[in-house]
């Protein structure tokens, strides 16, 4: 499906020599506003030996030790707070599934700034003025459903806020209301198509357009399989709630290249995961994001565990391009020595005929020995003959692609858990 011409905003048209100097008095403001209302900032710049003033060049800012999502956890719920907790506006928090959840907080204008980034990105994607936008994201602590809400009504569109689940009723609203755009995680779209299909509709034939995909990595594969079966432009939104939420970066739909980055709110950088070390440009590693423009939860080198690398921009050429996100540098599975991300096998997946995009990975011990059992679908039309061949074409490829063996079962059409947020693609069972 051809994109349409996108038109920029002014805001994002800025030279790069423009952006660098905005940035620059952007990253000097929030080290300062860190360091005198933060006491954890305050300290771990104390104990590194740099103070805010030692912030010259955009360059310095390596000089500033990095934030984690533990360290987050450790100063539970306020204590990153920068503005007193009368003047934060709305709390949303993480889901905590792994830990003690990440609490974040927005001001007023902190919120302003979101809905105006987030209403950019559905302009840079395609939306436009008056489009009626599903969102299908989850309402809640998440920061992805009203995240997207808020940006869309900033657009001046229309907003069905449908919310992630009840599936069918997801369906019911598409074809009946007829929205332009969908927000939605890739995973839980390919569970909307397959709800189409089962009720008899060709999904093609459906009003959207475009759909604005993030939460969670997914692959080109993917996006063919989703704009083939949809006959939209399927785009890429990034965006992590210690950062700010959906929004951060968006893929443009004149190129579908990378996300942009705003980088007049965020300064990106690339750190190898294992020693820390600053990467250049056009080398692969951890996204690490500084906020420029946060008020009630500054952010400093934030360590995002997101695997990718920076490119130059193209559709805004001021600002810098992240690749697609690969994976996480804590979703790696390292099987007998070998590493690997879900992204390659959900790679190998969608090229075997006759299997569905619906795939987990479950990790167990067989004799001592670290064993992984890739258990996806089969399309319902597949034989028995087919299943047996498409395993043990998946067990070659991982063999010859990767280096690993696996084991590969081929279940029954909707027989795998469902996705309405953010997949579970990895159960690890070794500790059991």
């Amino acid at each position: 499906m051809k994109a349409p011409s996108v038109p920029s905003a002014p805001e994002e048209n800025l030279s790069v020599d423009e952006l660098r100097a905005l940035q620059l008095t952007r990253l000097q403001w929030t080290l300062r506003h860190a360091y005198d209302n933060v006491e954890w900032y305050r300290k771990k710049f104390t104990e590194s030996g740099v103070h805010p003033d030692d912030c010259k060049t955009l360059d310095d800012i390596v000089k500033f030790p990095c934030t984690t999502k533990n360290d987050l956890r450790q100063n539970y719920p306020y204590g990153m707070f920068a503005v007193p907790r009368r003047d934060v506006a709305r709390i949303h928090a993480s889901s905590g599934t792994t830990g003690q959840p990440t609490v974040v907080g927005y001001t007023r204008s902190d919120l302003d700034n979101w809905a105006g980034l987030v209403a950019r990105s559905i302009r840079a994607a395609g939306g436009r003025q008056g489009d009626i936008v599903q969102v299908s994201y989850g309402y809640g602590l998440f920061t992805g459903g009203l995240g997207a809400h808020y940006g869309a009504e900033e657009l001046g569109c229309t907003v069905i806020p449908a919310s992630g689940g009840m599936t069918a009723r997801q369906v019911r609203l598409i074809a009946d209301l007829r929205p332009d755009v969908i927000m939605v995680t890739p995973s839980y779209l390919l569970t909307i198509l397959d709800e189409f299909e089962r009720q008899g509709i060709d999904p093609a034939t459906s009003s959207v357009r475009v759909g604005i995909l993030g939460a969670e990595p997914w692959t080109e594969q993917m996006r063919a399989e989703i704009e083939q079966r949809m006959n939209i432009d399927a785009v890429d939104i990034y965006g992590l709630s210690e950062v700010m939420g959906p929004g951060v970066a968006q893929e443009c739909v004149e190129t579908k290249d990378g996300l942009h980055i705003w980088e007049d709110h965020f300064l990106p950088e690339i750190i190898d995961p294992i020693d820390n070390g600053t990467l250049a440009d056009g080398e692969h590693g951890e996204l690490v994001f500084t906020s420029l423009t946060k008020q009630a939860l500054p952010i400093i080198r934030y360590r995002t565990r997101d695997l990718t690398r920076l490119r130059p921009g193209t559709a805004r050429p001021a600002h810098r391009r992240m690749e697609k996100v690969t994976g996480r540098s804590d979703d790696l599975i390292i099987l007998r020595g070998v590493n690997l991300f879900p992204t390659q096998i959900e790679e190998i997946v969608l090229r075997v005929d006759g299997l569905s995009p619906h795939f987990q990975l479950v990790l167990s011990k067989k004799d001592r020995l670290d064993q992984l059992t890739v258990h996806v679908e089969a399309e319902p039309s597949t034989t028995t003959d087919r299943r047996s061949v498409a395993a043990t074409e998946i067990v070659a490829a991982v063999r010859d692609s990767i280096g690993v063996t696996v084991d590969v079962t081929v279940a029954d059409p909707d027989t795998l858990e469902r996705s309405v947020g953010k997949m579970r693609r990895v159960i690890d069972q070794r500790g059991a």
